[in-house]
């Protein structure tokens, strides 16, 4: 069984890794479909080298792995049960109501 202190950590590596937009939107692609990297730059409309070191980070998290196919590598979630937390978390945020943003949003820079 996973410590209380696992538990943080892995939770924060996940929160780092969506508080990210490019990164977010790599999950949910990959979500939908394992992709080779090439085709998800051009699917995402952003640079290879860009795409590389935002997937790079995502594998050292292990939030994604890497599948060899032959000379090219496929990207995919590194469990199904991240897709279905992606699916669940976001429908969760946009249950949210609009107007409950924090009232310190400017001082303390968040929302």
């Amino acid at each position: 069984m996973l410590s209380f202190a696992s538990d943080i950590d892995a939770l924060t590596r996940f929160g780092r890794a969506l508080a990210d937009p490019i990164r977010c939107r790599i999950l949910l692609a990959l979500r939908e479909a394992p992709a080779h990297p090439a085709d998800l730059a051009d699917r995402l409309e952003i640079s290879r080298t860009r795409l590389s070191n935002h997937l790079a980070c995502l594998r050292d998290c292990g939030i994604v792995v890497t599948v060899p196919e032959g000379r090219r590598t496929r990207y995919e979630l590194a469990d199904t049960r991240l897709g279905h937390a992606l699916d669940d978390l976001r429908g969760a945020v946009l249950a949210v109501e609009a107007d409950r943003t924090c009232v310190d949003a400017a001082e303390k820079g968040c929302c």
